[in-house]
């Protein structure tokens, strides 16, 4: 077996890469993929341990960019969901001839909230630490209960669930050793004081519905990143790509043709 990730490519134009997040595979993209490879050539990645990349192992955001270098793009937009929007930051600051443009989807370089005196919102640690409890008793459970979250709020919650877990289920189901890496990543990974490194556009994206990434967070970020452009999705919670699919090309389409 091959120790390469697994890539999906398709159509022509500027290069773009969509990474997913935690729990979930490439195949959450094939919607909007569908409407984006008109103008673009697509490269849809199944992250270290997920989907088709199952048999691969990262416990790091740095082992992680090591694999996607081996076949990603240079000089590509990067749009990274989630979990993946810490790696698509991550690649935008320490391989920077990989990104020229960086769209974070729902997305936070902390995700785990803090309290005094720092005031962060986020998930909080507990929920972490009961999702990291519950991963190592069943973990299409945690996932499903995960996917649910993620949905929660939006008024097609009940479709978005449906479609992430078809999503999940198309391919084969992640290694429990990476979703235990990604959710220590989650509760530990803090790219807030690396923010103004980023040496390219940058585009957020947030679901004003998100109980995962609270919409507070763009306010925040805005502060320290004023030159960076952002958008809310005013009926989605985490995964606006599916909730407001076409407004979600349409914005990607706008930043990538500036």
């Amino acid at each position: 077996m091959s120790n390469a990730l697994y890539w999906q490519v398709s159509g022509q134009g500027h290069d773009l890469v969509l990474v997913h997040g935690w729990g979930m595979n490439g195949a959450v993209w094939q919607q909007i993929v569908d409407v984006l490879d008109v103008d673009f050539r697509v490269h849809v990645v199944d992250l270290p341990g997920y989907g088709h990349s199952a048999h691969c192992n990262a416990q790091n955001l740095e082992e992680i960019a090591e694999q996607l270098m081996v076949d990603a793009p240079k000089n590509a937009i990067w749009v990274g969901w989630s979990l993946g929007g810490l790696v698509a930051t991550h690649m935008a600051i320490y391989h920077t001839d990989y990104v020229n443009k960086l769209v974070t989807v729902a997305s936070s370089p902390k995700f785990s909230a803090d309290k005094e005196p720092n005031m962060w919102r986020g998930i909080q640690p507990d929920v972490l630490t009961v999702f990291t409890e519950q991963l190592m008793e069943n973990f299409q459970t945690t996932i499903e209960r995960f996917m649910a979250l993620q949905s929660m709020g939006s008024p097609s919650a009940r479709k978005d669930v449906k479609q992430l877990k078809q999503a999940v289920l198309s391919r084969p189901l992640p290694d429990f050793d990476s979703l235990l890496a990604g959710l220590k990543m989650l509760s530990e990974i803090d790219l807030r004081p690396q923010l103004t490194q980023i040496p390219v556009p940058m585009l957020r994206l947030y679901g004003r519905l998100d109980a995962l990434v609270p919409v507070d967070v763009a306010e925040v970020i805005g502060k320290v990143l004023p030159n960076t452009e952002q958008y809310i999705f005013n009926q989605s919670s985490h995964a606006p790509f599916m909730t407001e699919a076409n407004m979600f090309c349409e914005q990607l389409l706008r930043f990538a043709n500036k």
